[in-house]
């Protein structure tokens, strides 16, 4: 870049130009997606960047885009081709009378980059930080940068999932994460792990499942752009103690659980060891 510090300002988003990255600093506000508005702020190093295209946007508007390596990103990694287009995190959306400006930025951009079309080999673009939380359908899922843990409700989860009881996956048993939108049909989150034979997502206990409200993409996103990042680091990150159970949460638990008992959904067996182990959580 001509000087380090330049700044060009779009909608909902300005990128300043740095020596070796391009910052994209996201606004706040009603009319911003809430994905912006979630990841605030965000350090793309100029290696993470394969290619930068400008063309013309809707209505008076040019779109400067910058298109990163394939493994440079964990939250693109994550999304994998599923984001709608008004909520690409590398669009910079200009008025078309700023295009001679947007082109200078576009070429000086592509000055900077280096001819490779290899995927890169490890992550480039810092995950989104942790603690991280969202409520899906049938739980809520909570990543600490050590563990991803499911804890189930009652009134969404399978009687499958109850039985397995509450999860928690160590970072270093993961082999990935699968993440389908909310905005399509049967969205959910899975952990991938190894070769290990993938249930219905309503029936594993390695998933949640998204629905109308439920895991939207700026707090799921996010969060399996995190998780997909720790496990491909091969380490845990940002470890934050995990506070005990509610009580009142606990007695409403067993009483479900008594419920799914004498429907005859689980055994006395099952019965009296998720009753010991909820106990155990007080």
């Amino acid at each position: 870049m001509s000087r380090m510090g330049d700044v060009l300002a779009g909608f909902h988003a300005a990128w300043e130009f740095e020596s070796d990255s391009v910052v994209i600093r996201y606004e706040r506000g009603i009319r911003t997606p809430k994905l912006f508005q979630a990841l605030g702020e965000r350090r793309i190093p100029y290696e993470a960047i394969q290619a930068v295209t400008l063309a013309p946007g809707r209505r008076g508007t040019v779109v400067l885009r910058a298109e990163p390596r394939a493994g440079a990103d964990p939250l693109m990694d994550a999304a994998a081709g599923q984001l709608k287009e008004s909520c690409d995190p590398y669009r910079l959306v200009l008025p078309a009378e700023r295009e001679t400006l947007a082109e200078y930025y576009a070429d000086e951009l592509r000055a900077r980059l280096k001819p490779d079309d290899e995927p890169a080999e490890r992550f480039l673009v810092a995950a989104p930080e942790v603690p991280l939380r969202f409520k899906a359908y049938d739980g809520k899922a909570s990543f600490d940068g050590k563990t991803v843990a499911f804890r189930w409700f009652w009134t969404g989860a399978s009687s499958a999932k109850w039985k397995a009881g509450d999860q928690s996956f160590a970072v270093a048993d993961l082999s990935g994460v699968e993440w389908r939108s909310p905005e399509v049909f049967e969205g959910h989150l899975r952990l991938l792990r190894g070769a290990e034979s993938l249930l219905p997502v309503d029936q594993d206990p390695a998933a949640v499942v998204f629905g109308l409200g439920y895991g939207p993409v700026h707090e799921s996103l996010p969060f399996a752009g995190a998780v997909l990042a720790a496990v491909r680091s091969g380490r845990s990150v940002g470890v934050v103690p995990v506070a005990r159970r509610d009580p009142g949460d606990i007695a409403e638990r067993i009483r479900h659980l008594g419920e799914l008992h004498q429907s005859g959904l689980v055994t006395d067996e099952e019965f009296a060891v998720k009753k010991a182990e909820l106990l155990a959580e007080l």
